[in-house]
């Protein structure tokens, strides 16, 4: 006989009940979405161990301690990836219940007994574990690109496995479940155990704490220069969509050998355009009208016909101006303007 899994359905217990051996009910899987994107403000939840450990290109520790401390708008997540993974879901719990002959349900999100700040959302409570029906365990689902495959060949990423041991840690689960659905056509599925990571969970507790006690005293994690840029760029347009007002950086060294280095690498930028320009030059020069060059029996460099698309924006609003309209829109973007005074003294 088979049982699948009939999630979400059923009532939740009461908020403050306890659940799983260490973890209590904060919210239930009822709620909406917004009511839980404010409850896991009160603390540090699986997915954001990810960020906080640099694991993440959507954000980092200095993003999650914004938000935590409700200084960035409360914002779900409506990309295409995550519309279809919140979408795909309870499919891939159903095929997962099915193949390990199990079922279980939505829980909501869940607090730990001793450390209140550490929080999860479990996407499936297993209420038979199919390793040991006596065992207390949960189920994590992931779909990801098939460009992520071989993350998966010999087991969890880095980034899942921080969640689901976080998840564990928080409900006193000596084991976690995975399943995960690659390409939309692709599953496959891993058992995480807390044993086989003991000290890592300490350290992701440890580094999960640390953040939440910088929450709790405002104090700001420190980004260093070798942080990546992009989730960063993306944290402060978020900070501050609207700028205004005029501040001095006279004092701040910081500030100012960062526009050192923009400008430095605004330089070298350009330097390497002209010497790569130079050398394709000199490139076609020794090709003169063959098109490919070879070192010994093997090709060096050709030259090969690319074709690119590129609308015609002109013709377009001329002749069908409704399409234009339609079709085209102008979208503001942030430029940084530097006087050309400032350049030429950083240039010296």
């Amino acid at each position: 006989m088979t049982i699948t899994e009939l999630p979400g359905t059923t009532a939740s217990p009461a908020a403050g009940r306890r659940i799983t051996p260490t973890g209590r009910l904060i919210l239930p899987a009822s709620a909406d979405r917004e009511q839980w994107l404010t409850a896991r403000r009160n603390g540090i939840g699986s997915s954001d161990l990810a960020a906080i450990l640099g694991l993440s290109s959507y954000g980092n520790e200095l993003s999650v301690y914004y938000d935590k401390t409700g200084e960035l708008p409360l914002e779900s997540d409506d990309s295409e990836p995550a519309l279809w993974g919140r979408s795909l879901e309870e499919n891939v719990a159903r095929e997962w219940a099915r193949r390990n002959r199990t079922f279980g349900r939505r829980v909501g999100l869940v607090a730990n007994d001793a450390r209140p700040w550490q929080m999860c959302t479990l996407d499936r409570r297993v209420l038979r574990c199919p390793i040991n029906e006596g065992d207390s365990c949960a189920l994590e689902i992931k779909c990801r690109h098939q460009m992520k495959a071989p993350m998966w060949r010999k087991g969890c990423p880095d980034d899942v496995l921080a969640q689901t041991l976080h998840q564990a840690d928080v409900c006193g689960f000596d084991h976690m479940h995975v399943a995960v659905l690659i390409g939309g056509n692709d599953y496959r599925q891993f058992t995480v155990r807390v044993a086989e990571h003991a000290q890592l969970v300490l350290d992701l507790r440890a580094a999960a704490g640390d953040l939440w006690a910088r929450v709790e005293t405002r104090r700001p994690p420190v980004m260093g220069p070798e942080a990546d840029p992009g989730p960063l760029l993306d944290l402060y347009k978020r900070l501050h969509p609207e700028r205004s007002g005029v501040i001095r950086i006279d004092r701040d060294g910081d500030a100012q050998d960062a526009l050192s280095d923009y400008l430095a690498a605004g330089r070298d930028e350009s330097a390497a355009k002209k010497r790569k320009a130079a050398a394709y030059a000199q490139m076609l020069a020794a090709l003169g009208n063959a098109e490919m060059a070879v070192m010994g029996d093997k090709p060096a460099y050709s030259i090969e016909q690319s074709n690119k698309e590129t609308p015609d924006l002109k013709r377009l609003r001329e002749r069908w101006p409704k399409a234009y309209e339609d079709c085209v829109t102008d979208k503001a973007h942030d430029r940084l303007s530097i006087p050309d005074n400032v350049r030429k003294e950083h240039a010296r």
